[in-house]
């Protein structure tokens, strides 16, 4: 919303967007709605949070580590398969797509293996919730060490693929896959 400063500190005017009327913003509006907001928050949201964690039993925190160890890690198995299966392994045919053993899962962050001939690429499925969690997400120092480790030993580069609902959400990683297919046949 445009502002403009039509009377020094403290008052400033906004045009509303659907029936442009100027609404004076003065410090005493700005005050009372703060005092609005310590009260609601003082007299609601405290006393409700306040039951919600007496409320609070040791069997919800137990079913809670549950669900996510189990419910999330095998929601993310899913994904991850779904991503290769109707994805990867129908755009790129020729491919031979394997999950990656679990030392080179955990310590080289690779979770698939594409092999073209006696070369791999490698692959790391990450929910959409990542990129948004780390922002751009950049690989760590710890990650890219594994990544060109990885690359020394099978030949090609590691990706980064975000999906959201089994599907690849940054489909640009798709063209540069398929430009390491073709160097990896050369």
């Amino acid at each position: 919303m445009p502002a403009e400063n039509d009377r020094g500190m403290g008052e400033m005017v906004f045009r509303e967007r659907n029936n442009r009327r100027k609404s004076k913003i003065t410090k005493e509006t700005l005050e009372e709605l703060g005092e609005r907001l310590y009260v609601k928050i003082k007299e609601v949201v405290i006393p409700e949070w306040t039951e919600a964690f007496n409320q609070l039993t040791l069997q919800d925190c137990i079913d809670y580590i549950y669900n996510l160890t189990i419910n999330r890690t095998y929601d993310g198995f899913i994904r991850e398969k779904s991503v290769i299966e109707d994805n990867l392994a129908k755009i790129f045919p020729n491919v031979k797509f394997e999950e990656s053993d679990p030392e080179l899962d955990h310590a080289g962050d690779i979770d698939y293996l594409g092999w073209v001939g006696d070369k791999a690429f490698g692959i790391q499925i990450k929910p959409v919730t990542a990129k948004a969690n780390f922002g751009n997400y950049s690989a760590t120092e710890r990650m890219k060490a594994s990544f060109d480790d990885f690359t020394k030993k099978f030949g090609g580069k590691v990706f980064v693929i975000f999906s959201i609902d089994e599907k690849v959400k940054n489909k640009e990683v798709m063209e540069e896959i398929a430009a390491e297919i073709k160097r990896l046949t050369k």
